[in-house]
């Protein structure tokens, strides 16, 4: 699925990116960042079409979902503060 088919879906779903990221908790630069790229993942796909036909059943799949009270997962810091740091504290001892 390409990002403009899974912007199509969104619409199918009656969702917008913020609301589907702030949904299944992923950060919406990261689902942003494949506009670029040829597809975006399995598994986002495969979220999305679910949700269409759970939409088409009158199921409403946002309470299902914020009952796993799911957690947005954040990236460990690339650790440039960290060699800033190093690097400050090299030069204050010399």
């Amino acid at each position: 699925m390409t990002f403009v088919e899974f912007k199509k879906s969104l619409l199918d779903a009656e969702l917008t990116i913020p609301k589907f990221c702030n949904l299944i908790k992923i950060s919406d630069k990261n689902l942003q960042s494949y506009k670029n790229k040829e597809a975006i993942p399995n598994s986002i796909a495969t979220i999305i079409l679910c949700f269409i036909e759970m939409k088409k059943n009158n199921i409403d799949f946002s309470k299902l979902i914020e009952e796993l009270n799911l957690e947005l997962k954040s990236k460990k810091s690339s650790g440039f503060a960290k060699k800033k740091i190093h690097t400050e504290e090299k030069i204050n001892n010399n």
